[in-house]
């Protein structure tokens, strides 16, 4: 960890080209070079001591690579607090048809129009807004992916969903695969793997699912459920890692105890169960006869 005092304090925290502080006289090319500092791109600079992240190179790359660009795609979705990439993925930015920036390592230009409704000011750079984001997110990733991505962006930042669909599937306004991506979408899932099994789940014969569904036992509170089938008392909860933390391990047994006195079957569905769809549904569909 290098130390405070090596960081003038205009600097700190901030992200900064390195020509523009070396010919202002704040750092010699010998402290650039130094342990104070992280390399983001070519000539952009931050403090070592800032955690290095996506969201940190999207809004580099977008106020200090390429001016006026627009952070889209899954770099968008970042900064809308929806992390679908990590830190050594490329950071996606749009161009109006016609610019031709410089190439850096690490970004990827797309050219393209915008609307200006389509665009917003966020964490300080010119961002897509949410719903843009799902309809590029629906024409770039795998149909599942996208879904998952949208019920994400849906939760976390209060899109419309039924005003995402009618634009959608205006005339001429999207392809068949960002349609399907709109109208799966349901925003009710609480992490993304609730959504791959929501998606398992149909086709096959079963019948859909009530998501996020409330019991009740004798007028009291009994559980909240991930997917449930009310009319057979049939419950399906995706069993995440977080069932490992202190103390969890006897509230789900308490809840699960609570469930079967009120006459509910529970099927666990985990990660390794997403990889076979077949004998998931295998499992539901014997639930569901009882």
């Amino acid at each position: 960890m290098p130390a405070r005092h090596a960081v003038p304090p205009s600097l700190r925290g901030q992200i900064f080209l390195g020509s523009w502080a070396v010919s202002t006289g704040v750092l010699t090319h010998g402290q650039l070079r130094g342990p104070a500092w992280r390399r983001l791109f070519r000539d952009v600079y931050v403090e070592a001591a800032v955690p290095d992240t996506h969201r940190l190179r999207a809004r580099a790359a977008a106020s200090l690579l390429v001016p006026g660009a627009v952070v889209t795609g899954a770099s968008a979705a970042v900064l809308w607090g929806v992390d679908l990439v990590g830190v050594g993925d490329e950071v996606e930015l749009t161009l109006p048809p016609g610019a031709h920036p410089r190439r850096h390592p690490g970004l990827v230009v797309r050219r393209t129009v915008l609307l200006d409704a389509d665009v917003r000011v966020h964490a300080g750079v010119r961002v897509s807004t949410p719903e843009a984001t799902v309809l590029r997110l629906a024409r770039a990733l795998p149909r599942d992916d996208a879904v998952v991505a949208a019920d994400w962006l849906v939760r976390v930042t209060g899109i419309d969903l039924e005003a995402l669909r009618e634009r959608a599937g205006a005339p001429g306004a999207a392809p068949p695969r960002v349609r399907a991506v709109c109208a799966l979408a349901d925003g009710l899932a609480e992490s993304p793997p609730e959504t791959r099994v929501r998606l398992l789940l149909r086709g096959g014969g079963l019948p859909q699912p009530v998501a996020q569904y409330e019991i009740r036992h004798r007028g009291s509170f009994v559980a909240r459920v991930d997917f449930a089938w009310p009319e057979l008392k049939v419950a399906l909860e995706y069993d995440g890692a977080w069932h490992g933390e202190k103390g969890q391990f006897a509230q789900d047994r308490r809840r699960l105890n609570r469930l079967q006195e009120a006459g509910w079957r529970v099927v666990f569905v985990t990660a390794a169960d997403l990889h076979d769809p077949a004998r998931l549904r295998a499992t539901v569909r014997a639930a569901l006869a009882g």
